[in-house]
């Protein structure tokens, strides 16, 4: 198969930087420019791996600055069932991981709050949900979208003027069909059966369908494309998970050896030969909270749709109305069966310091302890919609103008009545004695039943306490920018880039959690119907294999009927939701953060090219200015007061009530671009470039609210809240990169890249009178009192109740009131306050063996920097998440209607969070990872491919710690998927 190397006039490569595209090789024929249009030019058709790989070869070698990309191989056929897990492929960018599938990247090191992703150029809006807290996050599902209707995806490892701001990582652009780029009908139908290994209650097969309809009219004036898909994915995951660790120093300030216990969870030894191998007073050791499994069933459904009209009245002007809509729905439920510990008496077998973990941890109760087994089912929506409107003029053979505008939205929120993460919990007081082992993947749990108990008796089951958790998330983000190129025709300067730029960002995100902590149990045993109630053998859930003192059996449920249970025998507990009892959840957020970002940006670029000793060159120097303005809000507490309720005890009075706070901040970034490349001999390329890039800060961290603690001190008290004025993180970019492209589809590439990163937040204490509040112990009426009776505090408290009665309460407690100096509170605010470096070497080749129709392509990436934790330090640290070095190998074969794909990716160990399940100053580690999927396809005729991809072929499980690998944070075992389809095309 042969493809015709495109040569590019200068309009043509101007046009496509003020566009935002980066692609300066055409994807379609007709996109062909020539510097000479009486050049012949032969043009071949070319499809399937091998065309998609020359086509984002071609990307990447005429691209400016450093950029990868990848292609679909034909129309409706991108190569992975999903985004993330297509872009996982491109050097340097590694993803996370839910329920199985690819959902955010990283990129060079840069977690997915630092990577801004765009639609066609324009800035997308992100939304998604927390478990236990309001969402404060900036990232991008990738999981939303399906792949159908993807033409193609961009990443922008190096800064461009022309580009919004909000990537210090990577702009990730992804493209969709447009029908005028490629004129006359095009029409592809796909059916697919998704099988899913890892589901036992779901069904054994799924349907997929998409399909994608192009077709222009009027001598090509009009265009019209639409597509769409539907996705169903029953699956499941087993896990096994502690609710976090706790950490101590190795010395006897961990634990007293005569059992008196110095901090709640520090060792205390049960006899004195209790601990074998304790760590020693060099050496810090952890206990976990808890150990538990937990089993769920998943059922996702994902629509996408797009619809794009073109219509070029003239010649010289293109209009495009386009919509986009993508929604995915993902239902979860599940049971579970954990142990806490409680610290008290304890036995254990410890590994070696410095970092010191327990093999094996055991513990004695003196009255049987709780066995919980809990259970939860709620539905989450994320939703997707984006209206824009593109005009392209031609003003003249040397001017171009365009001007694109959209409005675009992100939603999260429940789909279920009962909240967006909701449980309830069971329990039956059987434990005796709690042994844990950690030292395998599967840890084991074991118990002891006290005297008289053989097993476990639904008879004994009794409800205990419940959440309900309601999270949402909206962001809107409306953007109009105009762009122009002015083409030179002649002289070393070949055209000029510029443009103005506008978008409002607003995003809200709220929270609200409906919980009753009766974790001692309701009621009192036999009051629940037995027959709910089914036993099931807990190791044979997992593929792992277990120890041999595993726990046997446990109780699973169904959640809606013990919840109607609970809701009619106990629904008056005290806090309700939406129902009127306490099983629900609530729609009034006691968490509720607004915020709305206004940015304005203008930009030049000047694009140069010329040649030195005869070798061509560009060159490409831009600065892009913008202007950031920040209204925060949050919901608070009203406090109307400080009353004096001790002698040395001062509390706040709230009213009940909420109400938002505002805080306000702005920012401005000059952000200056350099891009030079040259080709020193025939097809081998050398780059450099110079860049500023910028991501913002989370929406919790730029919250307008304030809340104190309740407590006050006599000299004031603390309090917490967010920092609008933050300034944005940014990064000085350097990339130095070496290409040589050897054959059709051929090339291999090496680069270098560092990043200086500023403006990483940290928290600082300032003195703020917040409230206006009056400290009932400061003022005149302390000071008469003081002179009176001098300086005991409960001759002060009786001598103010007596000589100023009316400033007391009903419960004589003595109130603050007007006069009295305001109360000073020390808070904690977030502060640009680290700085880091990181740099890294990026490897790629991606080589086609002639005619036989195989190729490989493999590459890998090494990143360091100084953002490493240390594991040895018990204090807050500041570390860059996601960090870590990846690699891919691909092998292919694409020959007479044949193709066939095995990729295997590997991604090293990283840092996923600096705090644990217990909001303790814990790192969390994901360990490394590594997976092999599979496709193949066979073209029974020019219009029918059927094919199947197989996805965790060996069937890895994921695995996370903390400052040990035997500190446990969670196991995940995912299974195999596969899916068996055929397309049509038309």
């Amino acid at each position: 198969m042969n493809q015709t190397r495109f040569k590019l006039s200068r309009l043509a490569v101007s046009l496509s930087l003020i566009t935002g595209a980066g692609v300066l090789a055409p994807v379609y024929a007709q996109d062909v420019t020539t510097e000479n249009s009486s050049e012949e030019i032969e043009v071949i058709q070319v499809s399937g791996i091998r065309g998609s790989l020359v086509k984002s070869m071609d990307v990447k070698r005429s691209s400016v600055g450093v950029v990868d990309a990848i292609s679909a191989e034909d129309i409706g056929k991108f190569p992975d069932t999903n985004l993330a897990e297509s872009l996982q492929r491109i050097t340097g960018v590694s993803i996370d991981r839910s329920n199985g599938e690819g959902s955010r990247v990283t990129v060079r090191g840069f977690g997915p709050e630092f990577n801004l992703v765009m639609l066609n150029g324009r800035q997308m809006p992100a939304s998604s949900l927390e478990a236990t807290t309001a969402s404060s996050s900036r990232s991008f599902d990738f999981a939303n979208l399906a792949s159908e209707g993807v033409a193609g995806v961009e990443v922008y490892k190096t800064g461009r003027a022309s580009i919004a701001t909000g990537g210090l990582g990577s702009t990730i652009n992804i493209l969709t069909t447009k029908p005028l780029n490629a004129p006359g009908m095009k029409a592809t139908f796909g059916v697919k059966g998704v099988m899913d290994q890892s589901t036992d209650e779901g069904s054994n097969i799924t349907p997929e369908l998409s399909g994608l309809y192009s077709n222009t009219f009027n001598d090509d004036k009009f265009g019209v494309a639409i597509s769409g898909s539907y996705q169903k994915r029953d699956s499941g995951n087993k896990q096994a998970n502690t609710g976090g660790w706790r950490t101590f120093p190795g010395n006897v300030n961990g634990f007293d050896w005569d059992g008196g216990n110095a901090d709640w969870g520090g060792l205390i030894p049960d006899g004195e030969n209790a601990y074998q191998n304790y760590p020693d007073a060099d050496s810090i050791y952890s206990v976990p909270q808890s150990l538990g499994f937990a089993f769920h069933e998943v059922e996702r459904t994902r629509t996408n749709g797009q619809l794009v009209l073109q219509y070029k009245p003239v010649e010289a002007l293109t209009t495009t109305l386009d919509y986009t809509y993508s929604k995915n729905e993902v239902s979860d439920r599940y049971n579970d069966v954990s142990a806490w510990f409680n610290f008290g008496p304890s036995t254990g077998i410890w590994s070696d310091g410095p970092v010191a973990a327990p093999i094996v941890y055991s513990e004695a109760l003196t009255a049987p302890g709780d066995l919980a087994m809990g259970a939860g089912q709620f539905s989450t929506m994320n939703e997707n919609k984006s209206l824009g409107f593109n005009a392209k003029w031609d003003v003249n053979d040397n001017l171009k103008l365009e001007l694109d505008y959209h409005d675009s939205s992100a939603q999260s929120r429940p789909d279920s009545p009962f909240g967006s993460n909701n449980t309830i919990g069971t329990a039956t007081f059987v434990r005796s004695v709690t042994t844990a082992r950690f030292d395998s993947d599967l840890p084991t749990l074991a118990i002891t039943y006290p005297d008289g108990f053989t097993g476990l008796n639904a008879e004994d089951v009794r409800i205990t306490g419940s959440s309900f958790r309601n999270s949402q998330m909206r962001s809107d983000i409306e953007q109009l920018q105009i762009r122009g190129s002015y083409v030179f025709d002649t002289g070393l300067l070949s055209s000029i880039d510029f443009g103005v730029a506008s978008s409002e960002t607003r995003n809200r995100s709220a929270f609200s959690n409906v919980q009753q902590d009766n974790w001692g149990g309701l009621g009192a045993a036999g009051d629940i119907d037995p027959s709910v109630f089914q036993l099931d053998q807990l190791a044979d859930n997992f593929d792992a294999s277990s120890g041999s003192d595993m726990l046997k059996e446990f109780f699973r449920w169904d959640f809606n009927t013990i919840r109607q249970i609970a809701n009619d025998t106990y629904g008056d507990l005290g806090s309700v939701g939406d129902c009127g009892t306490s099983f629900c959840a609530s729609s009034i957020p006691n968490v509720d953060r607004p915020t709305t970002e206004e940015q304005q940006a203008a930009y030049v670029q000047f694009n140069f090219a010329g040649e030195i000793g005869e070798r061509p060159y560009g060159l490409t120097a831009g600065v892009r200015y913008e202007k950031t303005d920040v209204t925060s809000s949050a919901l608070v507490p009203v406090y109307s007061g400080i009353a004096w309720t001790a002698n040395n005890e001062f509390s706040l009075i709230e009213t009940g009530e909420f109400a938002y706070t505002n805080l306000t901040g702005s920012y401005t970034n000059a952000l200056p671009n350099i891009d030079f490349n040259i080709e020193v001999v025939d097809d081998v390329i050398l780059r450099a470039s110079v860049s500023k890039t910028l991501a913002r800060p989370s929406y919790a961290d730029i919250q307008g609210g304030q809340t104190l603690n309740s407590l006050v001190r006599i000299d004031g008290g603390d309090g917490a809240r967010g920092n609008p004025d933050l300034d944005p993180f940014e990064s000085t970019n350097l990339d130095l990169s070496a290409e040589w492209y050897y054959g059709e589809g051929s090339y291999v590439a090496a680069g270098y890249f560092r990043k200086k990163a500023e403006n990483f937040i940290g928290r600082t204490t300032v003195e703020e009178q917040t409230f206006n509040l009056p400290h009932p112990a400061q003022g005149p009426r302390y000071a008469e009192a003081v002179a009176a009776v001098g300086s005991d505090a409960t001759a002060i408290r009786n001598y103010i109740r007596t000589n100023y009665p009316e400033t007391v309460d009903e419960n004589g407690f003595i109130l603050g009131v007007e006069g009295d100096p305001a109360a000073t509170f020390d808070i904690v605010i977030p502060v640009n306050q680290d700085d880091a470096k990181l740099d890294g070497w990026e490897f790629a080749v991606q080589h086609l063996f002639g005619e036989s129709g195989f190729g490989v392509i493999a590459n890998a990436t090494l990143v360091d920097g100084d953002f490493n934790y240390d594991n040895y330090s018990l204090g807050q640290q500041f570390a860059l998440l996601g960090m870590s070095d990846t690699y891919n190998v691909v092998g292919f074969y694409d020959k007479d209607g044949l193709q066939a794909r095995i990729a295997y990716n590997w991604r090293d160990k990283f840092l996923a969070s600096t705090v644990n399940a217990q909001g303790l100053q814990n790192p969390i580690y994901v360990e490394s990872y590594g997976q092999w999927d599979a496709s193949a396809s066979y073209d029974v005729t020019e219009q029918l491919t059927f094919f199947i991809e197989a996805i965790n072929l060996t069937n890895e499980s994921t695995r996370s710690h903390e400052r040990n690998s035997l500190q446990l944070v969670n196991y995940t075992e995912t299974g195999r998927r596969f899916n068996i389809g055929a397309r049509y095309t038309f």
